[in-house]
């Protein structure tokens, strides 16, 4: 694509309502300072499109022809990262400036671009001009750009007009940049439900025919995308978009195959996720290896009961061995931590052991670090009936009075939360 070819609108911000006080203030500081010392730079993706959907931005991202190597002598509080492509992280604080050199053309034949034979990305390496950046984002709608200088943002592929239009579409060919980068597909479903934007009939059809593409994502990458899109708070609508474009099956197909024929399980499952929304929005605490849990319960339950069937193994034994052999065949397609997998699986065994109802039991339960994850878990078991009201009832009792201590432990100033 030549500079040549591409038609530049550049609209005033004020009148497009982009309010300047939400932007961050470290985020104009870079631009500034990159501006001051003969750069280009700008903001672009997210931020923009959020602030013209009157939705807080969470992140700044800056493009810059600036080099990393250049970027990183201007800032002290720079760190460089990255191998597939180099950015660099300008920490302010707690905030975090993601600032990322202008990227070449897809098709560069530059040593420092590689693809695999199905033509995914694989190393990136190779910079460019603003006009080749544009065409290396994703969706029309992440590419616009705001110079601050001017107060203008810069739109070269009507990305304005799809969020008028509220609808989601690639930049170019979407057969081709779904199979430079799979993972495109789980952003597609993410900005589908975060921003209630269509997909059209179209791509909704080649999000389905490759989805089978994702096995070739790193499961490390894939498990940060599971994060992005289950806890961001719109959880719910998640799920339902990752099963209608097929691409829940790439990340649970135990799961994805046995909520066909059991709908307590799906229905267990929304539950979990309603409330994952709901504690997002009342800014309580969440973890991911609860919902972890919540995606291979029913695969492990399954396991659980044909391994009681088969030995004479206990029902926490025999939940033991199966979510060792059901979390170890899903490490290959996300990379579930150890630090996650570990407490999961007593978070299961803590489901057997709630069926004792004593004194005791409850003593020990209770004093347990996942006792509450675990209590939560039953609770949500019990909407589907998957527990009698009697056990239920019981560790009720014994959640509220662990709550009342914990309350008096917290006003006298002795009590820290572990959740």
């Amino acid at each position: 694509m030549t500079k040549q070819l591409i038609k530049i609108n550049k609209i005033d911000a004020v009148s497009l309502g982009i309010d300047k006080k939400l932007i961050s203030i470290n985020a104009l500081k870079v631009l500034q300072r990159l501006t001051k010392s003969g750069y280009q730079a700008f903001l672009v993706g997210g931020c923009i499109r959020d602030l013209l959907l009157d939705i807080r931005p969470k992140d700044f991202d800056v493009a810059t022809d600036a080099e990393p190597e250049e970027i990183k002598s201007l800032f002290r509080n720079c760190r460089l990262i990255g191998r597939r492509f180099r950015l660099a992280h300008i920490r302010f604080g707690r905030e975090l400036i993601e600032v990322a050199t202008y990227r070449s053309s897809a098709e560069s034949d530059n040593e420092r671009s590689k693809h695999d034979n199905k033509g995914r990305i694989l190393r990136d390496n190779v910079y460019g001009s603003i006009e080749e950046d544009v065409f290396r984002r994703d969706f029309k709608c992440n590419a616009l750009y705001y110079d601050s200088d001017k107060d203008k943002v810069w739109d070269f592929v009507n990305g304005l007009n799809d969020i008028e239009a509220c609808q989601l579409n690639f930049i170019g060919d979407p057969v081709k940049r779904i199979q430079e980068d799979p993972v495109r597909m789980l952003r597609a479903v993410r900005f589908k439900a975060k921003l209630n934007f269509k997909i059209d009939s179209e791509l909704s059809n080649k999000i389905k025919m490759n989805a089978h593409l994702l096995n070739g994502i790193p499961a490390a990458r894939i498990f940060d995308e599971f994060i992005k899109l289950f806890q961001s708070g719109y959880a719910e609508k998640t799920f339902d978009s990752l099963l209608t474009f097929n691409l829940f099956k790439e990340l649970f197909p135990e799961t994805d195959k046995q909520i066909k024929t059991d709908v307590n399980l799906k229905y267990f499952i929304e539950n979990a996720l309603k409330n994952t929304d709901t504690r997002i929005k009342n800014r309580q605490s969440i973890t991911p290896m609860f919902l972890l849990g919540v995606f291979l319960w029913g695969p492990i339950s399954k396991k659980a009961n044909k391994i009681r069937q088969k030995s004479k193994s206990s029902k926490a034994q025999s939940l033991i061995l199966a979510s060792y052999d059901v979390i170890g065949t899903h490490q290959d397609r996300l990379a579930i931590p150890k630090r996650f997998s570990s407490i999961m699986r007593e978070m299961f065994v803590a489901q057997a052991k709630f069926e004792v109802t004593t004194e005791a039991q409850a003593k020990k339960m209770s004093d347990s670090r996942i006792f509450r994850a675990a209590y939560d878990f039953l609770l949500l078991r019990s909407t589907t009936n998957d527990c009698p009201k009697e056990v239920i009832d019981f560790w009720t009792k014994v959640e509220q009075k662990t709550n009342n201590t914990s309350l008096r432990f917290k006003k006298n100033k002795k009590y820290r939360s572990k959740r």
